[in-house]
């Protein structure tokens, strides 16, 4: 039962930029640079039959290449941190391909992601950070900024069961070329 989500991968050359974050956070687990991605759309664990129906409706998708730009980094947790991260500034391509995707997962019966979207790139998983400890981290590189890139393609993950961080493996790659 494969696990799946869809993104957009992360050049090398920006991957070296969000690297270069690492270390100074107690308690992070960093995502290693060739599973940095932009998360589109979680799906989850579903079986063969299913992820073979997602694979084909994927396939319809005709957007044009999107403009990213990295700014700024955060964190999510209620109360605790659970991850820190660098800003993808939204943009109306981005919120389209994404809400696109949203709409063709639902219409093969999977259920609605239930969180806003917010695009980033995870760069750590806090596993015993404080929020104390992530505000030292933020502040010290909140004025995080990359290259700007074009995304010319999106791709279908799969992911082994586990607490995140990867290793992702590409099964099928869509370009974004209206």
């Amino acid at each position: 039962m494969p696990r799946l989500f869809t993104g957009l991968e992360i050049p090398s050359e920006t991957a070296l930029m969000l690297s270069m974050l690492r270390g100074g956070l107690r308690g992070a687990r960093w995502i290693d640079p060739e599973n940095f991605h932009i998360t589109l759309r979680f799906i989850g664990d579903i079986d063969d039959r299913t992820a073979d129906e997602v694979a084909a409706a994927l396939e319809r998708i005709r957007r044009d290449p999107i403009e990213i730009r990295l700014n700024g980094l955060g964190s999510f947790g209620n109360g605790k941190p659970h991850a820190v991260w660098a800003r993808v500034e939204p943009n109306a391509e981005l919120a389209e391909l994404q809400a696109e995707q949203e709409r063709i997962i639902q219409r093969l019966h999977l259920p609605a992601e239930r969180r806003k979207y917010v695009p980033h790139v995870t760069v750590a998983r806090c596993r015993s950070s404080t929020n104390e400890d992530v505000a030292k981290w933020l502040s010290e590189r909140g004025n995080f900024q990359a290259q700007p890139f074009v995304a010319g393609r999106f791709v279908l993950f799969s992911a082994k069961s586990s607490v995140g961080g990867g290793p992702y493996l590409v099964e099928e790659a869509y370009p974004l070329a209206a």
